[in-house]
């Protein structure tokens, strides 16, 4: 469940009644959501271009990067602890304050949900379809759903990057999906550190002889125990290898 919003901005100021009921509108355009502590998030460049790459697809006009950090900062308030998302629209960019949220760090199971989400390459907002499922899945229990085609391909989850590990190499699904920035993060770190990493097809089929999974979204990353009734088994290797890359990221001043 979100978090109740603390404190919106559009275009760097407090929003009239016509410029909020943008979110009230929200089936076009584009966002990125980015945890901030101490003043400091990963990936900051990621998300950055994130923006501005998805802002030129979509309307034919870059975002300036300076200026989305500037309108955080303005944003945030002093806050030091968030969560904060920015929205690319026509009109200009919003920018929400929530408080900060943290992945739980236990074992999370997903359901296998056949969806695909379109534009996939997008973070792109109001998604009902996406947002029903995982709706869906939390409801029956699960963390989150696992969205795979009619020959049970896997893309992501409704609202995560989902990882595997196989001979010690890490494999990120070949489907279409987003490349989430924690995801982005996560193989530039395993790069630097020496973890071989692949794109491969990975079916549900395969998820019983796995030998781990995990899935990760701007609240951090997590183990998945079990898709389903199929339990997936652990080992410490991979864990060891997501963990030291996560931590290991340095954190980037708004």
């Amino acid at each position: 469940m979100q978090a109740e919003v603390r404190h919106v901005e559009v275009n760097g100021r407090e929003p009239d009644h016509e410029e909020l009921a943008l979110l009230d509108h929200e089936g076009w355009g584009h966002f990125t959501a980015i945890q901030v502590r101490d003043g400091r998030t990963r990936g900051l460049d990621l998300h950055l271009a994130r923006l501005a790459a998805a802002h030129r697809d979509i309307y034919g006009k870059p975002l300036d990067g300076d200026l989305v950090r500037t309108r955080i900062r303005h944003a945030l308030g002093g806050r030091s602890d968030a969560s904060v998302r920015v929205y690319g629209y026509w009109a200009g960019q919003i920018v929400t304050v929530r408080g900060p949220q943290e992945m739980l760090s236990r074992p999370h199971s997903l359901t296998v949900q056949h969806f695909q989400r379109p534009l996939a390459r997008l973070k792109h907002v109001g998604s009902w379809g996406q947002g029903r499922f995982h709706e869906l899945a939390t409801a029956a229990g699960f963390d989150d759903g696992l969205l795979v085609d009619e020959t049970g391909r896997i893309s992501e989850g409704t609202i995560t990057n989902v990882g595997f590990w196989r001979d010690g190499t890490v494999i990120w699904p070949e489907a279409p999906k987003l490349d989430g920035i924690t995801m982005l993060v996560l193989q530039s770190q395993l790069t630097a550190r020496g973890v071989p990493q692949a794109e491969s097809v990975v079916r549900v089929q395969d998820l019983a002889s796995c030998r781990g999974m995990i899935l990760c979204n701007s609240h951090g990353w997590a183990i998945v125990g079990r898709v389903d009734d199929v339990q997936i088994r652990r080992d410490d290797a991979f864990a060891d290898a997501i963990s030291g890359a996560y931590d290991g990221c340095p954190l980037d001043q708004i």
